[in-house]
């Protein structure tokens, strides 16, 4: 008999050792309602055991539909145990959105938040169980509990098997669903916990939404590893700040939407808030514009701010450290933990130093692929197993990295290439300018033309033609947007990152609409 034994890595570890080793210690706090690690493991095991009993087998998905709160961490853990891969639903989709994933992941049973039932109206008719968090449209959630057996069934999962798999947000086409396995998961959260400061003894916030890639692994990487997390229902500055204060909150994920806000709010939290436990801010979703980084570093003295890149396909794939973070302003830092990274230019090379390039990605933490879409799969894998989600990036002389753009965002004016992040960063250093988004627009001679949509300051009256005038002393001429619209709000998608296609679509639309 071999005395090597393979122990897989797996998404219920450390629920499961803290609901030993430390029973009595908070794994979740929500509004006024504690979780112990004890609770959290019993409470997963109950459902694990429900679900199976419910004749749900292994390797069967469950999707899940909540916004965060304490029931998300059990849910998981407890689909974990069970082997039924996770299925997570954006709480906005429309219910033909969530039925077209439930219909193309195969669900054989929903976990949903009775709040958000209209979300999956008409599509639970073909599933075998459907179990609500206050019994509304399902098996009630507690009573299920309550009535399942309380033993852990320790499901035989391998390293490889489906941890989630979570839908992309659709910004070209119908949403791909990317299998995450119980490794690369395991392997993020816990690289995370060495990173970001989470583990025993720390505490952490849910307030990035956590049916999102890393929103969840950043959230669920608190218990994990032993630590705590405290969670935010729905996003406001002034509640965020005094539960950072409230639970002693010493890491915490955000993205650049987030810090904008915050400064709306007040333009110096630790002023008015005791924020002395907080150690870690780190970032993700879209780049930090550089004006909103200083203030970031102004307005939280003594933490350490880090920037990261990645995307739910690659999981974390670079980071940027609190060392080099103003410096290397604009920056994503060098490769994460087992990350490889190529920069690849049109003609299947890597380029040099300070030339744009489409990053590919491999590690341990890759995605196994895009369910039942071999052809999107093979589409953004190289011969050597990298993956590509199509961000451009350079890399500078010390390797350095920073995110150029997406490449369905680059503008063709003329047969030249232009990255809207560059001008979109000197548009944002303009003091009366509070958001930007750059876009190319059809245009007959051009092909497609520069434009601006601008967001003001709360209480400024933008002055445009002192915005561009402002826009060339730091672009070539030919980047100076042609067209500059004034508007309240741009569009972004839950995890931050801003709609241009909406954006693109909307004003093109309206263009149109009032033609004579």
């Amino acid at each position: 008999m071999s005395l090597h034994m393979n122990v897989p890595l797996h998404m219920a570890a450390g629920i499961r050792e803290f609901g030993r080793s430390s029973p009595n210690r908070d794994a979740v706090v929500d509004g006024d309602r504690r979780l112990s690690f004890a609770g959290l493991d019993d409470r997963s095991s109950r459902l694990a055991a429900g679900l199976l009993d419910q004749g749900l087998t292994p390797g069967e998905p469950v999707a899940v539909l909540s916004g965060n709160r304490m029931e998300y961490f059990e849910i998981a853990a407890g689909l974990a145990k069970a082997g039924l891969p996770m299925v997570p639903l954006n709480p906005k989709n429309q219910a033909s959105d969530n039925a077209y994933i439930l219909g193309h992941s195969e669900a054989r049973a929903i976990i949903v938040d009775d709040t958000l039932a209209a979300g999956v109206e008409g599509t639970l008719d073909g599933l075998s169980t459907v179990v609500s968090l206050t019994g509304e449209v399902g098996r009630d959630y507690e009573t299920f509990l309550a009535t399942s057996r309380a033993v852990d069934p320790f499901v035989d999962v391998r390293d490889d098997d489906a941890f989630c798999i979570t839908y992309t947000s659709g910004t070209t086409g119908l949403p791909k669903g990317v299998v995450l396995t119980h490794r690369a998961r395991v392997i993020n959260n816990y690289l995370s916990a060495l990173e970001w400061g989470l583990g025993p003894s720390s505490s952490t916030m849910a307030v990035a939404p956590m049916y999102h890639g890393a929103g969840f692994a950043f959230a669920y990487a608190g218990p994990q590893t032993g630590g705590t997390t405290a969670v935010l229902r729905s996003w406001n500055p002034e509640q965020f700040l005094e539960g950072l204060v409230r639970d002693r909150v010493s890491t915490v994920f955000l993205v650049p939407t987030h810090a904008q806000q915050i400064r709306r709010f007040v333009e110096d939290p630790m002023v008015k808030y005791d924020l002395s436990a907080l150690k870690t801010l780190y970032f993700n979703a879209a780049a930090l514009p550089i004006d909103l980084k200083k203030w970031v570093h102004e307005a939280f003295p003594g933490v350490g701010i880090h920037e990261l890149y990645g995307s739910t396909e690659c999981a974390v794939v670079t980071t940027l450290r609190p060392e080099e973070s103003l410096r290397k302003a604009g920056s994503v830092g060098h490769p994460w933990f087992f990350q490889q990274v190529r920069l690849v230019g049109e003609d299947g090379q890597e380029v040099g130093p300070n030339e744009p390039g489409e990053l590919y990605a491999k590690s341990p933490m890759l995605m196994k692929g895009y369910l039942k879409n071999e052809e999107a799969t093979r589409e953004g894998t190289d011969a050597d197993g990298f993956f590509s989600v199509g961000d451009i990036a350079v890399r500078d002389e010390e390797g350095f990295i920073s995110i150029v753009d997406r490449k369905k965002d680059m503008i063709i004016a003329g047969g030249v290439n232009i990255y809207p992040r560059e001008i979109e960063e000197v548009v944002a250093q303009h003091p009366h300018v509070d958001d930007v988004a750059v876009v190319g627009l059809p245009d007959d001679v051009y092909g497609e033309r520069i434009a601006a949509f601008v967001v003001a300051r709360r209480g400024v009256s933008l002055d445009v033609a002192g915005v561009e005038e402002h826009v060339k002393g730091g672009v070539a001429k030919f980047k100076v947007p042609r067209e500059w619209h004034v508007v309240d709000e741009l569009p972004r998608n839950p995890s931050g990152k801003i709609l241009k296609r909406d954006i693109r679509d909307q004003h093109i639309a309206h263009v149109a609409a009032s033609a004579p």
